[in-house]
């Protein structure tokens, strides 16, 4: 045969070969919907399972998300911009690090402000107890503590009632105060009763010009205990009788800023200050990044555990497969005896199990996402949808399919024709 005519052959064979494979595919997927068609109610309860199970996957995630983001705004707010510097000592002995104290001063802060741009607030803390007269007999021990007026951003602190010290407050050593909810309450009956009102600290009275709180939960982290008073850091020195102060805070513009600067203070202020002095830079950047870490774990496990629900619809799919084999057993035997083969009806059944799967994972997705849709349509907190949520959702819903499919698929394929065009 010329070979021109044979390469004619050839690619009328293949033409012939891909029309019929397309028609078998075309016939499976034809005999897949006829299948689901005479029995709809089998389909949907074989399907309900990966509805529930894709759905929980969604809905859990879009919890774990939702939970990561608020446990994370509740931290930063805290305020993960600041830097907490204090003298750690100096010294090998108990008695080299009294004779070789090394405190941190005002001067300290004044050097940092200097040479680290980045910063935007600075306080320093001046702390003392002192016993307080509440009055009735009550006298109890009181924290006071002395800071500059930039304090209340560094720690994010709210003023409900009154106002917060101010420059001039510190500037012309006014003797004022402010105090915490509890202390206005127990002191003076209620919040709005306390301000105006005098109190003594070691003899000096003191005029209550605010009353303040934190913002939110400090998560042990602050120095502020539930009843604190603030005076001006220019008063409470003279409580001491010295330059040092306890700690001193600085506020970075961003976040990421933190650990570097950090890092900076504390080589800026050791350059001031003996060889053998140790001062010690505190943030909350760790404490952030263990609850992201920990909210993240938190979130995969709870994915693992509603992936269970997957598997269980999974099982449930292989079931009513195994019992559809053996309900269309003659079906599969006149099929085989008209020349179906193995793969043809192993891909029949297993196409069947992929797609009650992934329908149910399709509409189980739908199920979802209508929940965290409908908040962030009706109302105005936006819930965290992933999209890794559907990928991951989708993907697992197939596989279920195709891993709880193969074992009825494996076996309808491996009946024998004969025997099978026998059974009732």
């Amino acid at each position: 045969m010329h070979p021109i005519d044979q390469a004619r052959q050839h690619a009328f064979q293949q033409t012939l070969l891909s029309a019929s494979r397309t028609m078998v595919l075309s016939e499976i997927l034809k005999l897949v919907l006829d299948s689901f068609s005479a029995s709809k109610t089998r389909f949907a309860l074989t399907a309900l399972g990966m509805v529930i199970g894709t759905a929980s996957v969604i809905l859990v995630v879009t919890i774990g998300l939702t939970g990561k983001r608020y446990i994370l705004e509740e931290i930063q707010k805290v305020e993960t911009n600041s830097i907490e510097l204090e003298y750690a000592g100096g010294g090998a002995t108990a008695s080299e690090r009294v004779l070789y104290s090394d405190f941190l001063t005002r001067d300290d802060e004044k050097a940092v402000l200097a040479q680290l741009p980045g910063v935007m607030y600075s306080s320093p803390v001046l702390g003392m107890h002192t016993r307080i007269n509440f009055g009735g007999g009550v006298v109890k021990d009181t924290l006071v503590l002395g800071v500059s007026p930039q304090y209340q951003n560094i720690r994010n602190l709210l003023v409900p009632v009154g106002r917060f010290l101010d420059d001039e407050d510190d500037s012309a050593h006014i003797k004022c105060a402010v105090v915490t909810e509890l202390f206005a309450r127990e002191r003076f009956g209620s919040a709005d009763a306390a301000v105006g009102q005098n109190f003594e600290i070691s003899g000096i009275p003191f005029a209550i010009i605010g009353v303040f709180k934190e913002s939110v939960g400090d998560f042990g982290v602050s120095e502020i205990e539930d009843q604190t008073i603030l005076i001006p850091f220019s008063v409470a020195r003279y409580f001491t009788g010295t330059e040092n102060v306890n700690q001193i805070y600085f506020s970075m513009r961003g976040m990421d800023e933190v650990p570097d600067a950090a890092k900076e203070i504390v080589r800026i202020v050791q350059a001031r200050h003996r060889p053998g002095s140790v001062y010690q830079a505190q943030t909350l950047t760790e404490l952030l990044a263990m609850a992201d870490k920990i909210t993240t774990i938190l979130t995969v496990v709870l994915v693992l555990v509603a992936a269970v629900t997957l598997a269980v619809g999974g099982v449930g799919i292989m079931n009513i497969m195994l019992a559809n084999v053996r309900a269309r057993v003659r079906e599969i035997g006149i099929r085989k005896a008209l020349g179906a083969t193995y793969r043809e009806i192993k891909l029949q059944f297993l196409a069947e199990a992929v797609i009650i799967s992934l329908v149910g994972g399709v509409v189980g997705t739908m199920v979802g996402l209508a929940l965290p849709l409908s908040v962030r349509f009706f109302t105005d907190y936006a819930i965290p949808v992933s999209p890794w949520s559907v990928v991951i959702a989708l993907t697992a819903a197939t596989l279920v399919g195709v891993i709880f499919g193969t074992v009825p698929a494996t076996r309808a394929a491996q009946l024998d024709p004969v025997e099978a065009l026998k059974y009732e």
